[in-house]
């Protein structure tokens, strides 16, 4: 994201900022890397049967060029047929082998320090850190190693420019911090929106209330055990993903194994903190595993949700967070006691806006939600060998261009703009970090689900962002946007 401003700001003023187009560009004459091995069967096929005789060979080998020229640039829902082939098959092949459903196995044991999660996430281990008591999840195939922190805030929108000005400041250094490290793998920010239980409006009333049985009194705390329940309350959580293929060597160091990846991790754990006190942020402390299964829980089984925070012990076991069955379609995805739908910013804000333009998606009532951003760190060495590597194939592909007549679009010359002022920045000292944003929405029924879907979708335009319904792959984008385990799509 690079910040844009044509006028020097004064002093308290809030500044707006641009974000880096979505790289549409192809390997060739912007053709994808599919696309041109499909462009390239047909046109052997259509030159085979020309030079093989043509007339009747050209016929007969119609319905192969033909289709692969329809494949090529024919498109469905913006993109061409055949980058949906890899989704199809894929989606195919799920459904032949059982994998869209799943069920929880009750009598048959589990393995000590699993997770009992669907899918991929099985192979996800539980580890307790004996030093600050965090839940960590450890992830054997991606060697990774993630914590849990959970952050409260004041309310953004509510202050004044100068002061939301300084806190933007002060995240940027936040995430500055993250990639200088080189040993983040994935910083995740999630923000949800929860059932209340009740519990904060009883806990200021216990703090600053007056219980002396009179009328007022009595109605008073007869009120706010009434409308606890019914209401809605925020929560944010920040997760950070050590890698561990990039930490080989600091987590022998440590000892090795498990135990040195938590040590190596505890060091990155109070950078954050130190980092995030310092931007005006209050981290409460790193989630233990019985807190994290408590997240679990309520994002697959959302009506339980309010119970589980009522009674503090319940759910408590990570062992058991999962949920009791999950049936997965093409464009939704039906857990224990709600349907879900997973959204997918495709497009930032082309133009100018201030930060909290997110504003009309975060502060949405009466719609059960999880806002993930999925932030990725590139080191500073790699970012720099990408830059240059976009700048040759822009500067490639504008001389192809123009050797074929073909004239320059202006989207393409924004992109090439855009990677100069990621240079700049990177320059400058700023970081270089990739950017997921999903919105996984939450509602008892299908109709609910797609009235929720329909509002959030205009919520986002009004935010000046594009949103797509990832279709095919429903389960894995749940998990990446509703569960603090920074996990990809």
């Amino acid at each position: 994201m690079s910040s844009t401003n044509n006028d020097r700001p004064t002093a308290g003023e809030l500044v707006p900022v641009k974000f880096s187009r979505l790289t549409r560009r192809g390997v060739l004459l912007g053709l994808s890397l599919t696309q041109l091995i499909t462009l390239a069967i047909g046109g052997a096929t259509l030159i085979g049967a020309f030079y093989a005789g043509g007339g009747m060979l050209l016929a007969y080998t119609a319905p192969i060029w033909v289709l692969a020229a329809a494949l090529t640039w024919i498109p469905i829902a913006g993109r061409p047929i055949v980058e949906w082939l890899p989704i199809a098959c894929w989606w195919l092949w799920r459904t032949t082998g059982g994998q869209l459903l799943y069920r929880r196995r009750i009598i048959a044991p589990r393995p000590v320090g699993t997770l009992a999660l669907p899918g991929d996430m099985a192979r996800l281990r539980e580890y307790t850190d004996p030093d600050t008591s965090a839940g960590m999840i450890h992830d054997p195939h991606a060697a990774t190693l993630t914590v849990v922190c959970e952050v409260t805030h004041p309310a953004f929108v509510l202050l004044d420019p100068g002061e939301q000005e300084r806190r933007v400041n002060s995240w940027g250094r936040v995430l500055a911090t993250v990639c200088r490290s080189g040993r983040i793998a994935t910083l995740q920010v999630l923000e949800r929106t929860l059932p209340d239980s009740g519990t904060g409006l009883a806990e200021w009333w216990a703090t600053h209330g007056t219980p002396d049985g009179s009328w007022a009194a009595d109605t008073y705390a007869e009120l706010i055990d009434r409308a606890g329940p019914a209401g809605e309350r925020h929560a944010t959580t920040l997760s950070l993903s050590l890698d561990m293929k990039t930490s080989a060597r600091q987590i022998r160091t440590a000892g090795g194994g498990i135990r040195g990846a938590a040590a190596v991790l505890r060091q990155e754990m109070n950078t954050l903190v130190a980092a995030l006190r310092s931007a005006d942020l209050s981290p409460s402390g790193w989630l233990t595993p019985g807190q994290i299964a408590v997240m679990l829980r309520s994002a697959y089984d959302p009506a339980i949700a309010a119970t589980l925070e009522r009674h503090g012990r319940l759910g408590q076991s990570l062992a058991t967070a999962g949920p009791v069955a999950v049936t997965e379609t093409w464009g939704r995805l039906r857990t224990d006691s709600a349907h879900h739908a997973v959204l997918w910013v495709s497009e930032w804000p082309r133009s100018l806006v201030y930060p909290g333009f997110l504003s009309p998606v975060l502060l949405s009532t009466g719609i059960q939600r999880s806002f993930s951003l999925i932030c990725t760190p590139m080191r500073s060495d790699a970012a720099a060998r990408d830059i240059r590597k976009k700048k040759v194939e822009h500067i490639s592909d504008q001389a192809q261009r123009a050797k074929v007549g073909q004239i320059e679009d202006a989207s393409q010359t924004a992109e090439y703009h855009d990677v100069l002022q990621q240079e700049a920045d990177l320059t400058a000292g700023h970081g270089i970090l990739r950017y997921t944003g999903l919105i996984a929405v939450s509602t008892p029924t299908v109709e609910e689900l797609d009235a929720a879907v329909a509002a959030i979708e205009q919520a986002a335009i009004q935010a000046s962002c594009e949103t797509r319904l990832l279709v095919g792959q429903q389960a894995a984008a749940f998990s990446a946007a509703a569960l603090p385990l920074c996990r990809r799509v």
